[in-house]
């Protein structure tokens, strides 16, 4: 997404509007937990503030497509990013190397690493979680259970005989 910044560098214009679908070449998520996007629209603005920084105020919404954490099947999983930065410390953290910005700039980058960080850590289908997780000798516990000590239990006795009174 190679955004022109001529007309904001030469203060023709006070903002660039930017509001476009976007399609991400099948590389990509071949190297991320990504099976799909669909849906992903871009909307915000660029503008320049009074020190001459480009400051970038986007909205990303979309859907993606992630596997079931426990039957593995496609679920959608809806996401809605806002970023409100400076671009040039936006680049630098992405990169991790100082950027002058020219006269274009390629925003994908930026788009996609914060794509990237809204990856849950795990997502189950609506069908998968009515789904009895045991087998013959295992099951799974979720829950953890306190162990108590042998030498306190004698105190929650004594505990619990106080709230009865």
């Amino acid at each position: 997404m190679n955004i022109d910044l001529v007309r904001l560098k030469n203060g023709i214009d006070e903002y660039i509007y930017i509001d476009e679908k976007l399609s991400v070449d099948s590389s990509y998520l071949e190297n991320s937990e990504i099976d799909e996007l669909k849906n992903v629209n871009v909307e915000g603005y660029i503008t320049k503030n009074s020190i001459n920084d480009y400051m970038i105020n986007i909205n990303i919404k979309g859907t993606m497509v992630l596997k079931c954490a426990i039957t593995l099947k496609p679920v959608d999983y809806d996401f809605d990013i806002k970023i409100d930065d400076n671009l040039d410390k936006i680049y630098e953290e992405i990169t991790q190397n100082d950027i002058k910005l020219e006269n274009t700039i390629d925003i994908f980058p930026i788009i996609w690493e914060n794509i990237l960080m809204e990856i849950p850590m795990k997502v189950v289908s609506e069908e998968a979680k009515d789904i009895e997780l045991k087998g013959d000798g295992w099951r799974l516990i979720t829950e953890k259970k306190a162990d108590i000590n042998p030498a306190f239990e004698k105190l929650n006795e004594l505990l619990d005989k106080e709230k009865r009174c």
